[in-house]
């Protein structure tokens, strides 16, 4: 009951924070800027010294500025209000933390922890992240997107334009493959029963995998090379520990990450020895279909950051 209690909560923040930035994105907001390089068909670095545009003026740019400012009207109503611009400079903030916090995660799962620590089915975790990400990024990037882009034009006409079609790309079907794998891939990896072996003695990888501490089994993990007990220890509750490791797995490459030393692990019950890999049955088309999405997303991840390393830099 408070699992779901706090389930609901997070929801309900989720929500408040979707209605405050759809409110905030309501601005009409000025496109001097974008409007002006999509006619004359210059570059952002010809106004600005930051080649993605916004921030300290060239010599070029501060003669446009002084241009219209000299035009008849241009002072009062046409001036920019600062509040738009606070609105882009918290939407670009939240865009970015939120892109980090999400990115980070990701990798981690990935180059640390190996897809197969997902293969049984998502962590709660991982996956609350993933939603809430992919919601605030999405709404950011439409407030962010209204103050860059004056017109669809402009998306197939400048090189930035064309660089944002390509991102919103690559996001759309990383949230298309999260949805996929959150609400038809999860619950059958969660479904798909595994046969536990006799519980002791010398076993494999894919045998270890069955001690998971859930559901009344025992909860196994190896580490170089050995097998541990760590049914009975009130740090593997239902077989995760600190929300981050699961048992039925061989911990040896991620202990250096812990707080704590080898001796926490050496102090357990020894079962067994962890046995050289063996040719075991053939992965599902669902588990398939799960590694596949899993490193497809990382690849998404190189590929969007390189656009924003082209956006900055190039």
């Amino acid at each position: 009951m408070a699992q779901s209690h706090g389930t609901r909560r997070g929801w309900l923040f989720l929500l408040a924070i979707l209605v405050a930035f759809v409110g905030l994105g309501s601005v009409r907001p000025v496109k001097a800027t974008e409007q002006y390089a999509a006619c004359t068909g210059r570059a952002c670095g010809d106004c600005h010294l930051d080649p993605g545009g916004g921030g300290e003026l060239t010599k070029v740019g501060m003669q446009f500025a002084a241009v219209v400012a000299a035009k008849p009207g241009a002072s009062g109503k046409e001036t920019p209000a600062p509040s738009p611009r606070l609105i882009r400079l918290v939407a670009g903030f939240v865009h970015l933390l939120t892109a980090i916090f999400w990115f980070g995660t990701i990798l981690y799962v990935h180059l640390i922890l190996k897809p197969a620590y997902a293969a049984k089915g998502l962590p709660r975790g991982e996956m609350r992240v993933g939603l809430v990400s992919m919601a605030v990024m999405a709404v950011t990037g439409a407030i962010l997107m209204a103050y860059r882009v004056p017109s669809l034009a402009f998306l197939t006409t400048t090189r930035f334009g064309v660089l944002l079609l390509l991102k919103i790309a690559l996001f759309s079907i990383m949230v298309l493959s999260a949805l996929v794998v959150v609400f038809f891939i999860g619950p059958r990896l969660k479904r798909k029963e595994a046969v536990v072996p006799a519980a002791g003695g010398d076993m494999t990888l894919a045998q270890l995998a069955a001690f998971d501490g859930k559901e009344g089994r025992p909860a196994y993990i190896a580490y170089q090379g050995v097998v541990y007990d760590v049914t009975a220890s009130k740090f593997w509750r239902q077989g995760a520990h600190m929300a981050r490791h699961q048992a039925g797995m061989d911990l040896s490459a991620v202990l250096s990450q812990a707080p704590h030393g080898e001796e926490k692990v050496l102090a357990m019950p020894r079962v067994g020895r962890l046995l050289a890999a063996e040719t075991g049955p053939a992965k599902s088309s669902v588990e398939r279909l799960f590694y596949f999405m899993a490193y497809m997303n990382l690849g998404m991840v190189v590929a969007i950051t390189l656009i924003v390393a082209l956006w900055r830099w190039w």
